[in-house]
């Protein structure tokens, strides 16, 4: 079957942040695979045309796959992913080569090796680089090349393309029959205040992209994200779909409005008595050592001042937002709102996590977080996505 334009598929797509993203740079999703049923019903939602599998790709057979979707191998340009990145994470209590899902990386490599694409992605948290010290990435790179790819590997802050939030991942580009060039990888598009707090060396190099000194645009603030959203207090639901608080005040949120009759998914979480206590004690940049001792959680009553600066921070309006988690609790973050007595909404998560406002999350609330968390960031995975674009074009 001929397929018009470029074309991937995205293994392990999560809701599709990452397929948002290169769809964004011009690519086509012709199919995703995913293990979790809600994130599959959101990735097929807001990719009507792509042929969507829900199971563990351990059962799949990629050949089959390939001839399903009428494809020769080599006749592909992309295989995207992001393999589980639980096992690898710096913020995950124990980091263990045991942890089953470290070795899904191989049917990953079972996929490029029955596809045979143009190019590969993948993408993963900066603790990929510095696990086993180092051991598991070289693996990943040297099966790269026994299947005939040059690979190359850079740690990308999304700050530095233009999301509101200080989050950083790990992407590794590889050309089939070719060596990667240096220019792969896209080039910071405006300065931000980040510092990375893991390992950045490899083989000697540092792996960070950072801007350069010509580079003169100012960082996507919190308020350039998510000041266009209706306003809503504590608990509040309101209309499913809501009209937005004014006109577009920055590119950022004309760019978010593409597409939309309205603001969906922005319901306020509840808050108990004691958060709301603390919340008023707490300025705007400021956390945990804003309230009284006396409403402290009891082990924070105990900890050092400059010990855990996120939690129960409330976001300063022109900064970046703290990493999106798989949940904007206050206790393991800064997510209350600037000016609001409130946590982010589901929305307010995704518009920093760079979603366009047409891109609708399904499930529960809890459901609708954990998606939004584990996103890659719509807006990095662009500019990844037309770096990849301009080097296959350049090749045609």
């Amino acid at each position: 079957m001929a397929y018009n334009g470029l074309t991937f598929i995205d293994l392990f797509s999560g809701a599709g942040g990452l397929s948002e993203g290169l769809s964004e740079a011009g690519f086509h999703s012709l199919f995703a695979a995913e293990i979790d049923p809600v994130y599959a019903q959101t990735y097929q939602k807001n990719h009507v045309g792509t042929e969507v599998v829900t199971a563990d790709i351990r059962t799949l057979d990629a050949s089959q796959v390939r001839e399903r979707l009428g494809i020769e191998r080599g006749g592909i340009d992309l295989i995207a992913g992001g393999p589980p990145c639980q096992g690898f994470s710096i913020n995950a209590p124990i980091r263990s080569v045991l942890d089953q899902r470290n070795h899904l990386f191989k049917e990953y490599l079972r996929f490029v090796d029955a596809f045979a694409p143009r190019a590969i992605l993948i993408e993963n948290v900066p603790g990929l680089v510095s696990f086993e010290k180092g051991a598991t990435l070289h693996a990943i790179l040297d099966a790269l090349a026994e299947l005939g790819y040059g690979a190359g590997v850079r740690i990308l802050g999304a700050a530095y393309y233009g999301v509101p939030q200080m989050r950083w991942r790990t992407f590794i580009l590889g050309l089939r029959g070719k060596t990667l060039p240096p220019s792969s990888f896209p080039e910071p598009v405006c300065h931000a205040p980040i510092r990375p707090n893991f390992t950045t060396m490899f083989n000697g190099h540092s792996l960070v992209k950072s801007p350069s000194p010509e580079t003169d645009a100012r960082f996507t603030t919190v308020e350039d994200a998510i000041g266009d959203l209706p306003p809503l207090q504590k608990g509040e639901s309101g209309l499913p779909v809501k009209g937005y608080a004014g006109p577009p005040a920055c590119d950022y949120q004309k760019r978010a409005r593409v597409g939309t009759v309205g603001v969906v998914n922005h319901e306020a979480p509840k808050l108990s008595p004691i958060n709301m206590q603390r919340l008023h004690y707490i300025r705007q940049g400021g956390n945990w050592t804003d309230i009284p001792d006396n409403l402290l959680p009891k082990g924070m009553q105990r900890a050092r001042k400059s010990d855990h600066t996120k939690r129960y921070g409330r976001v300063d309006p022109k900064g970046l937002a703290s990493t999106i988690l798989t949940k904007c609790d206050p206790h393991w973050g800064a997510y209350f709102h600037y000016s609001q007595d409130r946590s982010f909404t589901v929305r307010e998560a995704a518009r920093i996590q760079s979603f366009p406002d047409h891109f609708i999350f399904t499930g529960s609330l809890a459901q609708q977080y954990a998606q939004v968390g584990n996103a890659v960031p719509p807006l990095l995975a662009k500019a990844v996505g037309l770096s990849i674009r301009s080097i296959l074009e350049e090749g045609e």
